[in-house]
C-alpha cells in the first residue's frame, strides 16, 4: 500500500497529482475526487493566484529551491535566443543533470535521481559528478560509475521511456545527449512562471 509524506500529500492535492511520481496512483486520484466532490464549487482565483500556483508547480516538481528558482528565471529571460523566455526556463531545468538521470529512467523520481548524483553514483564524459544541478548540454556522455553497476539502485532501470533528446544504451550503462528538449510537460505553465516573475 502506498504511503505518503503529509506534505508531499498536501502539496500535490493542492497543486495536482502530477508534482510528484508518487501521487499518480489510482488511490490518490480517488481521494482527490472524493475530496472535490465534498469541497462543492471551487474558489474564483486571481491572475496573480493563478501565476503563484503555476510557478509552484514548475518549482516543486523539478525539485528547486525558491532561490535557484528564481536564478533559473533571470537566466532564462538574460538569455539571447529565437526561443521565448518560457521555453528557455523549460530546456534549462530539463537539462540539470538530475533531471537528466531520471529522463534516462536510472531513478523512479527526480528526488532519486538527485541523492543518486550527489552521492557520486553518475559520471558526465567520464567524470564524476556530485552536482545535481550541473547543466548537461548536447553531445555529453552520461554513465553510471563503474562501481555502482552492480548496485541494487540500478537493477531496473526501466528502458523505452527516455525522451527524443535522450539516447540508452542499456549495454553499456550509457546515455547520451543527442539534442534539446522540445516538448513541456501538459500540466505546466511555463509562461505563467515567467509573467509571475516579471510582476515581482
Amino acid at each position: 500500500m502506498a504511503i505518503f509524506k503529509p506534505k508531499k500529500f498536501k502539496i500535490a492535492r493542492r497543486l495536482g497529482a502530477g508534482i510528484y511520481e508518487k501521487t499518480q496512483g489510482q488511490k490518490f486520484l480517488l481521494s482527490q475526487a472524493k475530496k472535490d466532490k465534498n469541497l462543492g464549487r471551487p474558489k474564483r482565483v486571481s491572475d496573480y493566484g493563478r501565476q503563484l500556483i503555476e510557478k509552484q508547480k514548475v518549482r516543486f516538481m523539478y525539485g528547486v529551491r525558491e532561490k535557484q528558482f528564481r536564478n533559473y528565471v533571470e537566466k532564462a529571460l538574460a538569455q539571447k535566443s529565437a526561443s521565448t523566455p518560457a521555453m528557455r526556463l523549460f530546456i534549462l531545468l530539463e537539462s540539470r543533470l538530475d533531471n537528466v538521470v531520471y529522463r534516462l529512467g536510472l531513478a523512479p523520481t527526480r528526488g532519486a535521481a538527485r541523492q543518486m548524483t550527489s552521492h557520486g553514483h553518475i559520471m558526465v564524459n567520464g567524470k564524476r559528478s556530485k552536482v545535481p544541478s550541473q547543466l548537461i548540454k548536447k553531445d555529453d556522455i552520461i554513465t553510471i560509475r563503474e562501481g555502482s553497476k552492480d548496485s541494487v539502485m540500478f537493477a531496473e532501470i526501466k528502458e523505452g521511456q527516455v525522451p527524443q533528446w535522450l539516447v540508452w544504451d542499456n549495454t553499456k550503462k550509457q546515455g547520451k545527449v543527442t539534442g534539446i528538449p522540445a516538448t513541456p510537460d501538459a500540466m505546466l505553465d511555463f509562461q505563467s512562471v515567467i509573467e509571475f516573475y516579471s510582476r515581482t
